[in-house]
């Protein structure tokens, strides 16, 4: 299994949890060919069994913890 640490097509908001509906914060990129995406909650419930299945992982769950820029210009 490889951990995508710069992902070629980042996940956007219109990105959608195929378990949930929420928006997704993980692509899998099974062997098989297909993908699923999951919100951060059910890629980590999950996280056990897909890593068995996965080709690939691209994880972007660091953007519930990122500040965002106006934030930090607020600050100042």
């Amino acid at each position: 299994m490889t951990t995508v640490l710069t992902p070629a097509t980042p996940l956007t908001a219109g990105d959608r949890c195929d378990r949930c509906g929420a928006q997704a914060y993980l692509r899998v990129v099974l062997l098989s060919g297909g993908e699923l995406l999951f919100c951060a909650h059910h890629g980590r419930k999950f996280q056990p069994e897909l890593k068995k299945i996965a080709a690939e992982i691209q994880d972007e769950t660091e953007k519930l913890t990122a500040t965002p820029a106006s934030a930090q210009e607020d600050e100042r």
